[in-house]
């Protein structure tokens, strides 16, 4: 049965990685897992995907927000009543929220800095952080005091791109605000990509620790396929840790660059309050990318036995967008709550930089070696493709929508 499954998932993908690079009769091809019905829209139809389709050879921004949170505050039911100091907050889950569900300490990060890749200008970026920090008790980020740095993919502070797409505007929110909830003494690095070309982020990745980054996280995919391992020279460099999401449509074949040995792929799970010794409970998000690689070889500290190329995931934390984070940006109306794996990757690259030991991250496998500091999340699936198997189904241990599991603590970082 398990060899079946194998061989079904492998030979599946490597038809499809042979189909991505045959030319279109009718031109760019769009990216098939967001035009087929997604898991994501099947499961929340209350959201949505920042970023729309985009042709082979182009990335995809992974941000998901809510359709029914636009600019408001207070929370909702009976808690509303009994907790005045919550009331007056967003919806979503802020950063304290966040630090005590994955009993993350609330100070380190010193001498850290998290670089975040996107495409296209924000205007508003920094202003928009300010709001974010100053509503939840954050010490001030900004270019004055040296926190914050916005740079084009060259690295240079001017002439930073235009706006390139609406909803690479709400990845970028989304990106700063989650390392912030996890790291909020960490100096924060926008390299913004002339176009969401996997050539142009390539290049904004490559040019991030040159620029003193210690973290980078890439919250966009593009579908695995022959050609693309050119890139991953880009995602690699000592001392560096480097993270990408594994993608919003769940158990499908991989995505770049959260396929390569060198990057940490970061899935989603869904968190919720519970009434435990924990007091969260999670479980695999439907919408958490995972799969088989056909094009990069297992990498030799990873042992799981249905794929014999790399799996993703690695690690997870909260994606699902329905029990998500708050998230603050101006062009969509303000406040609302985000979600995808956009917000678990540049979650998981602060948490990394709590730790302070990038050196030891420039690949997963000190992830796998401490995976006693993690949450093993076992419920929850992303597909069914995988006839049940681990590869889409959350179980004990390692599996691939969620990977070795979500932080308990920086033990495993």
């Amino acid at each position: 049965m398990r060899a079946s499954r194998t061989i079904k998932a492998v030979a599946g993908i490597a038809a499809l990685a042979v189909a991505l690079v045959l030319p279109s009769a009718g031109g760019a091809q769009a990216h098939p897992a967001a035009v087929a019905a997604t898991p994501l829209q099947q499961a929340e139809p209350g959201a949505h995907d920042a970023c729309g389709p985009v042709p082979l050879g182009q990335a995809q921004c992974l941000a998901v927000t809510r359709d029914d949170v636009h600019g408001g505050l207070g929370v909702r039911g009976p808690a509303a009543g009994r907790d005045a100091a919550r009331a007056a907050l967003p919806l979503g889950y802020g950063p304290a929220d966040l630090r005590a569900a994955y009993k993350l300490p609330s100070t380190g990060g010193k001498g850290q800095t998290v670089a975040l890749v996107d495409a296209g200008g924000d205007p508003a970026a920094e202003s928009d952080l300010a709001v974010y920090r100053a509503t939840y008790g954050l010490p001030a980020c900004t270019t004055a005091n040296g926190c914050f740095r916005e740079v084009n993919q060259q690295g240079k502070a001017t002439p930073l791109p235009p706006v390139f797409d609406p909803g690479w505007v709400t990845e970028i929110s989304l990106d700063l605000d989650m390392v912030s909830a996890a790291c909020s003494s960490c100096h924060i690095l926008l390299v913004e990509a002339d176009a969401d070309t996997e050539a142009d982020l390539a290049a904004a990745a490559g040019a991030a620790p040159s620029l003193g980054a210690t973290e980078v996280s890439n919250s966009y995919a593009s579908l695995e396929a022959n050609g693309l391992a050119a890139y991953a020279k880009d995602y690699q460099h000592p001392g560096v840790a480097y993270l990408a999401s594994t993608g919003d449509h769940g158990y499908v074949e991989p995505n770049v660059p959260a396929v390569f040995a060198s990057v940490i792929s970061v899935g989603g799970t869904s968190l919720t309050r519970a009434k435990n010794a924990r007091g969260w409970s999670e479980s695999a998000w439907s919408g958490s990318g995972s799969g088989c690689s056909a094009w990069v070889a297992k990498p030799s500290w990873q042992h799981d036995t249905d794929c014999p190329g790399r799996t993703v995931a690695d690690v997870s934390a909260d994606a699902d967008v329905l029990n998500g984070p708050a998230m603050y940006d101006s062009s969509t109306g303000g406040w609302g709550a985000g979600g995808g794996t956009s917000a678990s990757a540049p979650f998981i690259a602060g948490v990394i930089a709590l730790a302070g030991n990038p050196a030891a991250m420039s690949n997963a496998s000190y992830i796998y070696a401490h995976t006693k500091d993690l949450y093993d999340v076992t419920t929850g699936a992303n597909g069914d493709e995988c006839g049940g198997g681990y590869l889409c189904t959350a179980g004990k241990g390692y599996d691939g929508p969620t990977g070795n599991g979500t932080p308990d603590g920086i033990g495993a970082f």
